[in-house]
């Protein structure tokens, strides 16, 4: 029996985080990484499997130098702090192993570092290696040569993660996206051929996130609906799993602008309590949206931009959505164009990054060629290794700095917000189910459970915002929603939830604004944001 420990490195703030509002929900994170709980389920039952993640916890480095192994698995942007891990871990003497996405894309970085690495999935590479390890003949590399096949894969170990520690849970459902979006890792990593679970063993899973209190289950897909009709189907049985528990989850998901065009699959996300999708709209410039190959989202017979953003919302289901500056097309007029388009998308939660190039993508190859590709230090200086074609380094670097506090002052994202809950009058698909007729104690508790979590989430606002004018902010629009809106308890808890959210975004982008002056170099807040757009990534890598 092998003693193994896996590990998940802290991650920059960023985005995704929210690490500056978790306070303000009781939590210490948003989410674990779903790689964490199927490395464990991977690895026979004779081994003993202890799981950590730095996002939650702190490192006991004495305890790693007790293990037979210590796994680590990461993006690039923890490479930092993965590769301290790794050499804390070496010092001691300690068999240590890399995986993951920045393994797969990176993996020259980390040679040298780890004992052995992990290239792509690594379903079957990983029992493969344990099984190699314990006879004696284990490689210094392993790279698994064709896709998963997703329905063999087991039950994660949901019971191994301290999940009182984290407000959502982590679900996969598919790997792989049709589409050949040029900045995008997930066809090199995961194929453009989607493949999913089947029902049963998503069933499952939901029902572990149940028995654990996860009420918030984050469906970690990079596109949900690569394959609609098979997706059709589990969503089918997702509606009845949750109708016949009185709906005791809320998801949400990442999903392509085409989810806009099926009227069928709007319904079926709505009422299997979707209440929340990211979409990569990218940017309102249609020329860089043909140029970086999203030619999903440019399609005239099925309507604007906009037009599609406001079909979903019209279907129950409020919209995240990932924004990028510094494409080819792209001049400095940009940066005022992107808050008026979110402003009228009414978009409140938008990811807005720096181009970035990945290894092994085909940007960064058509970059490296044309001679486009920052250094390691004038990465560190501008946020991105892509040299703009249509502005400066320092007109990117300066004017993304400016898109985000822009878009993030307090008048500028509560109108977003304000338009489509007040103004639009925005409803989620569940609640508007003639379901709940039949239902009418469920109802009631569910009723009275986010009137007492509106109050919670508010009163922890208001008492632990020390500054005076966000405070005091809040608190308008708080009142301002409950006045309004009082009968729809469900719209003023997601509503708190939101004015929480803001306080994250508002510290992120006066992080932003610090940068040094003498040197004009990006500060790591900035980094992390313009980076962080897949910071759920669920590679199974150990």
């Amino acid at each position: 029996m092998a003693d193994i420990v896996i590990i998940n490195p802290r991650f920059d703030i960023s985005f995704w985080g929210l690490e500056h509002c978790m306070p303000l929900f009781g939590k210490r994170a948003n989410l674990p990484v779903a790689c964490l709980t199927l490395l464990a389920a991977l690895a026979p039952d004779h081994h003993d499997v202890t799981l950590i993640d730095e996002n939650v916890e702190d490192i006991d480095f004495d305890r790693l130098g007790r293990a037979d192994l210590v796994c680590l698995t990461g993006m690039s942007i923890q490479g930092r702090r993965l590769i301290e891990i790794l050499e804390e871990v070496k010092s001691r003497g300690v068999m240590a192993i890399v995986g993951g996405p920045m393994a797969t894309v990176e993996p020259e970085v980390l040679e040298g570092l780890a004992d052995v690495i992990f290239v792509g999935e690594a379903d079957e590479t990983w029992p493969q290696f344990l099984s190699d390890w314990e006879r004696g003949c284990h490689k210094s590399r392993y790279e698994q040569q064709h896709k998963t096949d997703v329905t063999k894969l087991p039950l994660p170990r949901i019971d191994l993660l301290k999940t009182n520690r984290y407000m959502f849970g982590s679900l996969q459902i598919s790997r792989g996206c049709p589409f050949t979006c040029e900045f995008c890792d997930i066809i090199v990593t995961f194929g453009r051929r989607p493949r999913l679970k089947a029902s049963e063993q998503v069933l499952a899973e939901l029902e572990s996130f149940l028995q654990a209190g996860l009420k918030i289950v984050f469906v970690v897909d990079d596109n949900l609906i690569g394959n609609k009709k098979a997706i059709k189907t589990v969503l089918r049985d997702i509606v009845q799993w949750q109708q016949e528990r009185a709906y005791p989850l809320t998801l949400f998901t990442e999903a392509s602008l085409d989810l806009a065009e099926d009227e069928e699959l709007m319904e079926l996300m709505g009422l299997a309590n979707f209440q929340s999708v990211f979409i990569g709209i990218e940017t309102p410039n249609e020329d860089s949206l043909r140029e970086t190959k999203k030619h999903q989202n440019v399609r005239p017979n099925a309507g604007t931009l906009l037009e599609r953003v406001h079909r979903v919302q019209k279907h129950g289901i409020d919209v995240w959505c990932g924004m990028i500056v510094g494409f080819d097309h792209d001049e400095p007029s940009i940066f005022k164009v992107m808050p008026n388009f979110l402003a009228d998308a009414r978009i409140s939660a938008a990811l807005i990054g720096m181009l970035h190039a990945i290894p092994t993508t085909p940007l960064y190859d058509r970059l490296k060629q044309a001679g486009r590709l920052n250094d390691d230090e004038a990465s560190e200086r501008y946020g991105t290794n892509v040299i703009p074609l249509g502005m400066s380094r320092e007109q990117l670097r300066d004017g993304f700095v400016d898109v985000m506090q822009s878009a993030y002052t307090p008048d500028a994202y509560f109108e977003r917000l304000d338009s489509l809950f007040i103004d639009d009058n925005f409803k989620f698909t569940m609640h508007q189910l003639p379901y709940w007729a039949s239902q009418r104690v469920a109802w009631a508790k569910r009723c009275l459970l986010n009137y007492v979590r509106f109050g919670v989430v508010a009163s922890r606002l208001l008492s632990m915002v020390k500054d005076e004018g966000l405070r005091s902010r809040y608190k308008q629009q708080l009142v301002r929603m409950a006045r309004l809106r009082w009968r729809e308890p469900h719209i003023l808890f997601v509503y708190a939830i939101k004015v929480a959210m803001h306080y994250h975004y508002a510290a992120l982008t006066h992080a932003m604004a610090q940068r040094d002056e003498s040197s004009g170099a990006m500060p790591d807040a900035g980094r992390s944001f313009s980076r962080a757009k897949r910071r759920v990534r669920v590679q199974a890598a150990a």
